[in-house]
């Protein structure tokens, strides 16, 4: 596992995320990737409602996902990210882990900004967020 992880969150599958055959549907990765993002974002000390007061609003603005292993009923796993940016995106390295290490998961999520309604170059979440990019 890699060291450059600035935040982690252990979760549970719950019953109604899995499918007829007792597996998570693939979507609901994409739910835990976003709850771990908003989960760091409140630790960091902006929540998505502070933003929203800020008139900034984070969009996903492209996902790339590698599913590696499944999970099934009442598993454990524990998702971790790490935070760059590339001009005004901010690139979330996303990757889920069963307690044991083993990965489930590999994600990048690309993270665009608006404020007040136009597209930004995202430099008040950079402000907010600066002492956890790795750039």
């Amino acid at each position: 596992m890699n060291t450059d992880y600035i935040f982690e969150l252990p979760i549970k599958v719950r019953d109604y995320e899995v499918d007829a055959e007792g597996i998570v549907n693939n979507a609901n990765y994409l739910h835990y990737l976003e709850h771990t993002r908003h989960e760091f974002c409140e630790q960091a000390g902006l929540s998505f409602r502070a933003m929203r007061e800020r008139g900034l609003t984070p969009v996903v603005s492209r996902i790339e996902i590698k599913y590696l292993r499944s999970l099934g009923l009442a598993d454990s796993m524990v998702s971790k990210l790490a935070m760059t940016r590339r001009g005004p995106v901010f690139v979330f390295r996303q990757d889920i882990y069963t307690p044991d290490g083993e990965p489930v998961v590999k994600a990048t999520v690309d993270i665009a900004c608006y404020e007040n309604g136009r597209l930004s170059r995202g430099t008040a979440l950079a402000e907010a967020f600066a002492a956890y990019l790795n750039e």
